[in-house]
């Protein structure tokens, strides 16, 4: 795979001999351990060294690498969309079409692992229904994350950075040694400390300044070869302080490079009293046990995770003509989602001796949760209204399943991988709303409490033919859930609106994998096409100043995933990946209305206008045509030292970021980013210096963006939500 499939197989760089083949990565993607090339899923792996050479310290960052992933910018709550589906950001308490595995433990939300990318022993991204294996809510795909673990050798190192363009540092230590013959420990820690990207003319600083601190314990024992058992137990501070919303026009095309350089947030904004700022404090803890049962293996898992989150959001107060009306006349609207999580969950399955005819695993999972999302909207002088509202969402959710896959071995080259998952899911919400001060600005509607209990099954059926030892074939049809809940943060919210359905995705995938060239190349294939049901959609409406959350009749996605990986010298390494994605509503009643239609085509504020208001045919969004990357790494002899060098160009055709589908400032255009590497080192990798520059051009793209109405704000204008600038960084590591 493209930036996966690292030279580990390489002969000791004294040699002037070839590198026998591209390094292969073990996954455990169908719950074994497996050869990256002989999965038949569309996966991508990253080694852990490669995500600290390329600096990857979020989901954000790690999108650029990956065929048809797009990571969304939204402060502490990251949304992920795999193949133009994902959960979007306006639902707070949305369940993640694409859910996160942190050393197998479920985190179906966005903050739930924000802290973990450090130390990792790999990353692996799953695209397509991973139901059968994984679990509900990874209707559209699943990513998985392996944390290094103790070895049998005392190691570790140090790592320090500092950022050119951030004007900080980030501090990195890694401790692993062997207490006993069995018994081993693994201390990791991670501190961060930058400016941001945007100047705030008000305070003269760049936002949002980055305050990130994550500490993990790892502690493994094995008695014998029967038996491995870890706990791991790690804490995450991630803190932004300021914002990354910035000001435009609702008219003009601006979105040029210099777009986005300066903002202007004023203290006491909307007469809240608070600092503009994202927050989230992670723990996470998980219990991890393989024991050998005659030829069968026992898996164990357990884990507990928890966060808190703080946020208060601000906007830029710039005018589109650059002027700042006095006074605060555009600082008179700003909100705040506060959660707090907890979930406990427990897994058991047991695992068949390869080499048979029939291969299973078979296995138990149950998790239960409860989430607490407050709101707070604070607004000034709006319509001669001036207070402070909230509302308050409550949801405790149950949910089991059991599930099985075998492999039948047709013949040595022929086999039929066929996987169920039986879930139900319970959950229970209670939502309440009240004007804390002041004046009412949004109807206050009667609390609310709902309940539900779904089941289903989630199948999938793969054919896999090997057409020769470097080449195989497979065919897959699987089907995805992602479980119905309940509307979290909409005032006066009606009966029937406070809760939505359950969506159901089918995949429909042909793939090919080979190795060439005895073992020089890497040549993967993907076609595939995405049905979804009853998808659910949470969108804002700026002229009621509320979240517009239902399902969506249908949607279809269709396209194409290549990845190249080619070893043309003993030096040289070249990758590519190349992603065609077209994804569109297939049918969607009762659609929000979009910013370039008239009241005659849509009036938001008629349930009958609405109602026939139909929107099949239009694009998802975050969802472009074109994706992918284009890179190469060289590593030169010289003598005691080498010098590693590499670069990555990364891209996206255009593609819509705003509910409303304005083609004017609802459109990302599409972009290249480069990025690029030039280390010098020991020839044993003892110590090494790099000089690491990521999007060297200073493109400036956009998350998302939404239309700031004139009723809440002395001017009408966009808000848009920046991706991160350039950043050039010094790195040195020692490790011994």
């Amino acid at each position: 795979m493209a930036q996966a499939q690292d030279q580990d197989a390489q002969v000791p760089a004294t040699s002037s001999a070839r590198p026998q083949s591209i390094g292969e990565i073990v996954v455990t993607a169908q719950k074994r351990e497996q050869k990256l090339q002989d999965v038949p899923v569309s996966i991508t792996a990253i080694t852990g060294a490669k995500i600290e050479d390329l600096k990857i310290t979020d989901l954000r960052s790690v999108q650029s690498y990956v065929p048809n992933m797009a990571v969304l910018n939204s402060g502490v709550n990251p949304v992920v969309f795999i193949r133009g589906f994902g959960s979007g950001p306006n639902n707070v308490a949305f369940d993640q079409e694409v859910s996160v595995y942190l050393d197998g433990i479920y985190g179906g939300r966005g903050a739930q692992f924000s802290a973990p990318f450090f130390d990792l022993e790999r990353m692996e991204v799953l695209r397509g229904p991973q139901g059968a294996l994984f679990g509900r809510n990874t209707a559209a795909g699943a990513i998985s994350l392996i944390s290094a673990k103790p070895g049998p050798a005392f190691e570790g190192y140090v790592s320090a950075g500092y950022d050119f363009e951030r004007q900080g540092v980030d501090l990195t230590g890694v401790v692993s040694a062997p207490l006993s013959d069995t018994f081993g420990v693994r201390v990791a820690a991670k501190l961060t400390h930058q400016d941001g990207y945007i100047r705030n003319l008000y305070n003269d600083r760049d936002e949002p300044v980055l305050r990130d601190e994550m500490a993990r314990v790892t502690l493994r024992w094995q008695p014998s070869s029967d038996i491995d058992v870890s706990f791991k137990n790690e804490y995450g501070s991630h803190v932004l302080k300021g914002g990354v919303t910035v000001s435009g026009s609702l008219t003009e095309d601006v979105y040029d490079n210099d777009f986005g350089d300066e903002r202007y947030v004023s203290d006491n904004y909307a007469g809240a009293g608070l600092d503009e700022e994202s927050g989230i404090e992670t723990w996470n803890s998980a219990l991890n046990a393989d024991i050998g049962i005659g030829d069968h293996t026992l898996t164990l898992i357990g884990g507990y995770s928890h966060y808190k989150t703080r946020r208060f959001t601000a906007y830029d107060e710039i005018a589109p003509d650059g002027s700042i009306p006095a006074d605060g006349g555009n600082a008179r609207f700003g909100n705040g989602f506060p959660e707090d999580f907890d979930q406990w969950s427990v897994e058991a399955r047991i695992a068949s001796p390869l080499d048979q005819f029939l291969e299973y695993v078979v296995g138990l999972y149950y998790d239960t949760s409860e989430y607490h999302l407050h709101q707070d909207t604070y607004y000034r002088d709006i319509a001669s209204l001036t207070g402070h509202q909230s509302t308050d969402f409550y949801q405790d959710s149950d949910a089991w399943s059991a599930y099985g896959q075998g492999t039948f071995n047709f013949t040595p080259d022929l086999r039929l991988i066929a996987g169920l998952r039986y879930s139900e899911v319970k959950k229970s919400a209670e939502f309440t709303q009240r004007t804390v001060s002041g004046d009412a600005l949004n109807a206050i509607g009667p609390d609310r409490e709902g309940r539900l209990s779904e089941d289903y099954f989630d199948p999938s059926g793969t054919l896999q033919f090997d057409v020769t030892p470097d080449i195989m074939l497979y065919a897959t049809v699987a089907r995805g859930s992602k479980s119905g809940g309940f509307v979290s943060n909409t005032y006066n919210v009606s009966e029937d609106g406070f809760q939505f359905a359950a969506e159901r995705s089918m995949n429909y995938e042909f793939g090919v994998k080979s190795t060439l060239g005895n073992g020089l190349a890497t040549i993967n294939l993907a076609i595939f096409r995405m049905d979804f049901e009853d998808l659910q959609q949470s969108a804002y409406d700026p002229d009621r100043r509320t979240f517009f959350t239902r399902n969506a009749a249908s949607a279809r996605s269709e396209g194409v995933e290549l990845e190249v990986q080619v070893i043309p010298t003993d030096s040289l390494s070249l990758n590519a990946n190349v992603a065609y994605l077209d994804a569109r509503f297939e049918d969607y009643p009762g659609a929000p209305c979009l910013a370039y239609e008239t009241v005659e085509q849509c009036d938001s504020a008629d349930p009958n206008s609405l109602a026939q208001h139909n929107i099949a045919g239009l694009p998802l969004m975050f969802a472009p045509k074109w994706s992918g990357n284009v890179g190469f790494q060289h590593e030169a002899d010289l003598g005691s030292l080498k010098l590693v060098t590499g670069g990555n160009a990364q891209f996206r055709s255009k593609y819509f970021v705003a509910d409303g589908y304005s083609p004017i400032w609802g459109v990302q255009d599409g972009w290249v980013k480069f990025d690029a590497r030039i280390q010098l080192g020991a020839q044993d990798d003892r110590w090494s210096i790099a000089l690491v520059g990521r999007n060297l051009t200073d493109v400036h793209s956009r998350g998302a963006a939404i239309r700031f109405p004139g009723s809440i704000t002395a001017t009408s204008r966009t808000l848009s939500w920046m991706d991160e600038y350039r950043a050039i960084s010094l790195n040195g590591t020692l490790r011994f």
